[in-house]
Formats: C-alpha cells, structure tokens, sequence
C-alpha cells in the first residue's frame, strides 16, 4: 500500500512540474514580444526594454524558470500589471465565491445524482429510469448559460423569488449568502447530476449482475442491504472517480457561471485578466487550478485503497 501511495505521489509532482513548464512558457513562447505586450500599444522602446529587465526577460530560458519557480514556490505569483497588487492576494480575495458555489455543486450534485443513479438502477426500465436518461440528455445537452439565463428570468424577474445576480459574504448572515448562490447551484449542478447519475446507474446495474448479489438475495437479504451495503460499495470506484473529475473540472463551469451571475470568484477574475492581458494574473489562476485539479485526482487515487481492498494488494 505504501509502494502505491509513494508512486502517486511522485507522480503528482511529476505532473505538477510539467504543469509548471507549459504555464511558463505559455508567457514567453507566445506570438510577439511579451514585454512590448505588456507595455501596451503605446509604449516606447525604453519602456519596454525598462519591462523585459524587471521581468529577466534578457535572460536564458532556464534561468528565468528557476527564477519563476523559486517565486511561485515561495509564495509570490507576481504583480498585477493592470492593479499593481500582489497576484496571490487579488486571488484569494476572490477565493469565496469560487469555493462556496464549488461546495454546495458538489454537495447538490452528488446528493441528487447518486440517489437517482441508484433507485433507476433498482428499478431498472421503470419511470424513474427513464426520466433519468430524459434528464440526463438534456443535462448534457443544454449549456450552462441557457439555464442560468432561464432561472434568472423565472425565478428572479417573474416571480421574484430570489435574487437576480450578485454575492453575499458568509459572514454577513448563512441566509443570505445561501439566498445568492441558490440560482447558479442550480444551473452549475444540472450537467454534473446527469453525470453522476448516469455512471452510478450503470455501476449499480452492473454490480447487481454479479454472483454474490444472487447469493445475498438467496440468502434473504433485504433491499436496503442489497443496495447500499453490497451494490453501492462494490461501485464506489467508478462514482468515487466521476465525483473527482466533476469536482475538479467545476473551473470551467464556474467562469461561465459567475459571469452569468456577476460573482466576484476566481472565473470573473480570469475574464478580467484575459480582457486586460494582465498575464501575472492568468498566470497564478493557471497554476492554482492546475494545483487543485491535480491534488484532487491524487486524493480519489488514495481513497481508492480505502474503498477496495484489492488496491491495496
């Protein structure tokens, strides 16, 4: 068990530094002079000559990324080119918004998803069953800016239920920062309940065909039993993988939910930064979310040796 933990571990890093690598080069390797972009339109050449200095930019290509990866390591992501602020705390200013919808998808999402998954399992070619693949296709289908859209018009024009757009800091009542973040919850959690929900299904089927549940059934177990103390555990792997990856992909689905709902997270961040070609800034955000991502597969790899045995031999 240790062997397998040891080489995922060495792995991550692995990853991590190839992480490291294309994010530093997506700066200097790309189209023109960074520095000149940088420095705007209108800048002269001894400003931007004065850039590519403070950046060592004049430097060879590793030597810069020691130099960067020292800074990223120790904590310093840079300065803003378009606020002048520290990168790492214009970050994590933003880091509330971002974690809070994060959570509750995912609390949403697997809470909904698993239990669909499992009763449309047990009663497989039922209603439920079928409304889930109904559900789940439109799931797939429909964009998350269309829902979001759509329950904005519903939900806080129409009928005014709940609020049209903005945050509410936890810290200034549970209410009302859970009142704020009900409508993107939502729209971010569709696609990620037709996922889950469809793989948990399909796992619970297939552990329900196997020779030991036709024994447990023999033997007089009880449909509870059956289905949460031998189908679900026998399937926790494939559900425990689809809820990492949904876990870890939520970044993409965050920009686009946060700019639908005008929350300040990290996805408004980005667009910002993309808009102002503030590279520090896309930067961090590239580094942190690869981080996260990576971390997260790390930990679904190591809880696999909790869940089955088998792994850990």
């Amino acid at each position: 068990m240790m062997s397998y933990i040891l080489r995922r571990i060495i792995s991550t890093l692995g990853v991590m530094t190839m992480v490291g690598i294309f994010v530093f080069l997506l700066l200097r390797l790309s189209p023109g002079d960074p520095a000149a972009i940088i420095a705007g339109d209108t800048a002269t050449p001894q400003m931007i000559a004065a850039i590519r200095e403070k950046l060592g930019l004049n430097e060879p290509l590793p030597i810069q990324f020691v130099h960067w990866a020292v800074s990223i390591l120790s904590g310093d992501f840079g300065t803003s080119i378009f606020t002048g602020g520290p990168v790492f705390q214009l970050i994590s200013q933003r880091l509330g918004p971002t974690i809070s919808l994060a959570m509750l998808t995912m609390v949403f999402s697997v809470t909904i998803g698993v239990a669909f998954g499992i009763f449309a399992a047990w009663r497989a070619g039922g209603v439920l069953d079928r409304f889930l693949w109904v559900f789940t296709a439109a799931g797939f289908s429909v964009p998350v800016f269309v829902i979001g859209y759509f329950l904005i018009y519903y939900f806080a024009i129409r009928m005014h239920w709940l609020p049209v757009q903005g945050y509410a800091p936890i810290d200034q009542g549970l209410a009302s920062w859970f009142v704020r973040l009900i409508l993107p919850t939502i729209a971010l959690s569709l696609f990620y309940i037709a996922f889950i929900g469809r793989i948990t299904r399909a796992s619970i089927i297939e552990a329900l065909s196997e020779d030991f549940m036709r024994t447990a059934a023999a033997k007089g177990a009880s449909a509870y039993a059956m289905l949460f103390h031998h189908a679900l555990k026998n399937a926790g792997v494939p559900i425990l993988t689809v809820v990492g990856l949904s876990f870890a992909s939520l970044i993409g689905g965050v920009v686009i939910t946060e700019t639908v709902f005008n929350l300040p997270g990290i996805g408004r961040l980005t667009v910002d930064a993309i808009n102002n070609r503030d590279y520090p800034i896309i930067q961090g955000v590239l580094i942190l979310a690869s981080g996260v991502y990576v971390l997260i597969n790390l930990a679904v790899d190591l809880a696999y040796t909790f869940i089955d045995p088998r792994v850990r031999y």
